[in-house]
């Protein structure tokens, strides 16, 4: 393979050279996964689930497209039509339990993908703008599923859409007209159902775009790796092939028995038996809950139960909701320790598995009713998150004295002694 008069890379096939001199799709693929794409030498298993989250993503794109093929999105048939494709559409059954239950596999890599990210410092310079997209993805994912929660039409479909459309009503002079405009009427009804349907379908493929970013942003200065320290010369990098992707298929093995699991033994494990009643307006649920990865925040949202000064409780709660997202945004910046990973951070290690089970206890919480002392709790626990990113960081990153840090990343892999302290 020679340099051509483009600089780009010569293939011995005939038929990917007319292309890539054309258009050099295959040379950027191979900067992208190939073998002149370094990578650091020392990635474990936790970097498996930016991978596994593309193929969820690619998961829930194809079943959806062959899901739409046979669902009706009108109140009178929506419920109907999943039944049809449940019992009568060949495979239907398989196709909806991959696509419901491919959600929460998405939601679950996704979870343990930024927990990772908090653990080892993804999130700090120069991958600011990596972290930042990546929480735009959460952010649509979020919007992506509850709309697709919305189109069985279930009982806990109907209430759940009532319940979360409602929220925007506590934004003070605009709330109710925002509503009317999400409802497309006065009421949760066949306009609502057709257009959460509509933007269902189409979000995914903005999602696939947002992807593309972050792949970008990810390759302009490289992946983090669990000692949080830059490559510093050849020996601290690999090829991305062969080695991380056999890494990463051997991750899509145990990723596909443990989703084959709940697809073919567990279906509705995840799931509400609610959501198998047709929806009635007309009786409400002894108890609406969201699915189980909106949780953690549905609790966040029910925390405050008394107002503060002019602020009614419904709207800092819808606050406090969206603020848990958006605080992620910041965190490059509240995040003020030089050093990246919890590795070499003793206290910021302690704090964050604080922050992992209170992360827990919220999505417990959130999904019982928010009596005695289970209120007292999801306000402990709304309290501490927003202290951990808020106060509690920017303070680590000044109290703290950090290990020392390894001189290089092959260092510790290949075993040499020396080391250089953190600055």
């Amino acid at each position: 393979m020679s340099a051509g008069p483009s600089s780009s890379p010569q293939y011995s096939n005939p038929v990917v050279r007319w292309i890539e001199y054309r258009m050099p799709i295959f040379s950027t693929l191979d900067n992208f996964v190939g073998g002149s794409y370094p990578t650091p030498r020392n990635l474990s298993y936790w970097w498996n689930f930016g991978s596994l989250a593309g193929i969820a993503l690619t998961l829930q794109i194809l079943t959806g497209i062959v899901l739409a093929m046979h669902y009706t999105p009108h109140v009178d048939f929506a419920f109907a039509s999943v039944e049809h494709i449940m019992r009568d559409v060949n495979f239907g059954w398989l196709l909806r339990y991959a696509h419901a239950n491919g959600a929460s596999m998405f939601f679950i890599v996704v979870y343990i993908h930024i927990f990772r990210g908090l653990y080892y410092g993804s999130y700090k310079a120069p991958r600011e703008l990596l972290w930042m997209i990546g929480v735009v993805i959460l952010i649509l994912m979020m919007a992506t599923a509850f709309m697709g929660y919305v189109l069985p039409w279930g009982q806990m479909s109907f209430w759940g859409a009532t319940v979360i459309t409602n929220l925007f009503s506590a934004i003070p002079l605009v709330g109710e007209g925002i509503v009317t405009w999400l409802w497309g009427g006065y009421a949760v009804d066949n306009p609502t159902l057709n257009r959460f349907y509509s933007l269902h379908f189409l979000m995914p493929f903005l999602i696939a775009g947002v992807v593309v970013f972050h792949i970008i942003a990810l390759h302009q200065f490289g992946s983090n790796n669990p000692l949080g320290i830059d490559k510093k010369s050849p020996k601290d990098s690999i090829p991305f092939h062969p080695y991380y992707t056999i890494k990463d298929l051997f991750g899509l093995a145990v990723f596909f028995l443990v989703f084959a699991g709940f697809v073919f033994y567990f279906p509705n494990m995840l799931g509400h038996p609610d959501n198998y009643i047709e929806a009635n307006p007309l009786s409400t649920p002894a108890h609406i809950v969201p699915e189980w990865y909106f949780l953690p925040f549905y609790a966040i949202l029910r925390a405050i139960t008394f107002d503060i000064w002019f602020l009614p409780a419904k709207l800092i709660g819808v606050i406090l909701m969206f603020g848990s997202i958006l605080v992620l945004f910041f965190l490059p910046w509240l995040d003020t320790s030089p050093v990246r990973s919890a590795r070499f951070r003793p206290l910021y290690k302690i704090f964050f598995w604080v922050l992992l089970a209170d992360c827990f206890m919220l999505g417990y919480l959130g999904s019982q009713t928010p009596e005695g002392s289970r209120a007292v709790f999801a306000l402990i626990g709304t309290l501490y998150y927003f202290f951990h990113f808020l106060i509690l960081l920017p303070l680590l990153g000044k109290l703290e004295t950090p290990k020392p840090l390894p001189a290089s990343i092959s260092e510790p892999v290949l075993r040499t002694p020396l080391a250089s302290p953190a600055e």
